[in-house]
């Protein structure tokens, strides 16, 4: 098995003052409507001959991160005064100022004598004509692009008030092969697509990866055996382990916002009722009980709540209860069938997934079920999992026909900003990890 070696902790960060008044720049509804991109200017970043190269891909790593927002406009490099600007010289602002810059990231490169990166980068205003906030990092050669999401993250949260989301991971599952016979295998990836690893090996088909709290460990269903089980799976390490011995099939785990506690679906006969699992004793206990079919739960990021789906009112609708199983209601109230809900991280939303004349449609919906708002729709969305500043919700979307596929992409929590992520695979699956 591989393992994402790739991912190694910032050795150091030192963090400037701030300098003028924190103020946001970009303003995010989340009612829709247009937003107006800020234009920003990121010019290569200076370094020593070696470092030349490394300068320019964190520039360009940083400017994808900021527009892959949709609440950045780059400006057009042809317009920039200089294509390098060093993180300790004064920018020329009025030059700037006529390229349409309304925010400019200067940076620079260094080695230091045991060959680890000092990235330092600051953030200007040209029309104040002053420092916004400047940081340095130390990390190692090939943990560059880390620090360059590290950086999108700080420029993001000054410039729109808003936690940035660059520097996590997208676990998924991959799909290759003829579509009668798809090979599905667990893997790993930057937000962005890069730095893809795989967790399995193919030889068993796994499905609904979901993230811990702390962001090392997922759990997944997997087909092995006489029936589908539910597993534990160390990303960092790649000791796995199954989630008890349970008698009958388990499925769509997910972790409590703890971390100590798991909850999932387990089949009974013809009907599924939901459990949650202490980790620690690998006890199960039943928090619903019907003769329905009760799955995808969820916590609320508090944990005293779950939202779950449901077939007890004869068509397929989201349910939220307390978190030992009590006081179970019916939020979802529109036309259609309802599905895989996901609380946000920030309490506000519940993603879902609706099944209404033909179409698949991911929404959100408010924690009591009003403000039902959809935000894309197509032949078959499904799947929503939520970024950790909640504002951003990737998706998989499955095409029709002989050669369709499914494909992950994220919309913005206004609807706005629908983007396809990079893959070298067919993928579905997604879910998003922490804030590393």
């Amino acid at each position: 098995m591989a393992h994402a070696g790739h991912i190694l902790a910032v050795i150091a960060l030192t963090l400037t003052a701030l300098i003028g008044p924190a103020r946001a720049l970009v303003s995010i509804e989340v009612t829709g409507g247009d937003v107006r991109q800020l234009p920003i200017a990121i010019p290569s970043f200076s370094g020593q001959v070696r470092d030349d190269a490394l300068g320019a891909q964190i520039a360009e790593v940083v400017t994808n991160d900021l527009v892959s927002s949709g609440f950045f406009q780059a400006v057009t490099r042809e317009r920039y005064p200089e294509q390098t600007v060093g993180v300790s010289t004064i920018p020329a602002f009025g030059a700037w100022r006529d390229t349409g810059a309304e925010a400019l990231v200067t940076g620079s490169v260094s080695r230091e004598t045991d060959d680890r990166l000092r990235v330092e980068f600051r953030l200007w205003d040209p029309l104040q004509e002053a420092q916004v906030v400047g940081q340095q990092f130390y990390t190692t050669p090939e943990n560059w692009r880390r620090v360059a999401h590290l950086v999108s993250d700080v420029i993001y949260e000054r410039l729109t008030g808003e936690p940035g989301y660059f520097d996590t991971r997208i676990v998924f599952v991959a799909e290759s092969g003829p579509k009668e016979a798809r090979v599905k295998r667990l893997a790993i990836m930057d937000q962005d697509g890069a730095n893809l690893t795989y967790l399995t090996d193919g030889s068993n088909l796994v499905l609904t990866p979901r993230f811990s709290p702390a962001g090392q460990t997922i759990t997944y269903m997997s087909y092995e055996g006489s029936q589908p089980q539910v597993y534990l799976l160390d990303i960092e390490t790649g000791r796995r382990q199954l989630l008890g011995d349970l008698p009958n099939m388990s499925f769509a785990p997910r972790f409590a916002p703890s971390g100590n506690t798991v909850v999932m679906s387990l089949q009974e006969g013809g009907n599924a009722n939901i459990y949650a699992m202490d980790l620690a004793t690998g006890t199960p206990r039943r928090l619903t009980s019907s003769p329905s079919i009760d799955t995808a739960p969820s916590f609320s990021p508090d944990g005293s709540s779950i939202v779950f789906e449901s077939d007890r009112g004869g068509t397929q609708q989201l349910y939220v209860m307390n978190a030992d199983g009590s006081d179970v209601q019916r939020i979802s109230q529109g036309e259609g069938r309802y599905a895989t809900p996901v609380w946000s991280p920030r309490g506000d939303y519940i993603a879902f997934t609706k099944q209404h004349q033909g179409r698949f449609a991911i929404g959100v919906m408010r924690p009591d079920g009003t403000g039902e708002r959809i935000l894309t729709s197509g032949y078959h969305n499904e799947g929503p999992t939520w970024a950790p500043n909640g504002r951003v919700i990737a998706f998989f979307r499955e095409s029709g026909g002989a050669e369709g596929g499914a494909r992950i992409y994220t919309v913005d929590v206004t609807g706005r900003n629908e983007r396809r992520l990079p893959t070298d695979t067919l993928a579905s699956d997604p879910a998003w990890s922490p804030r590393r």
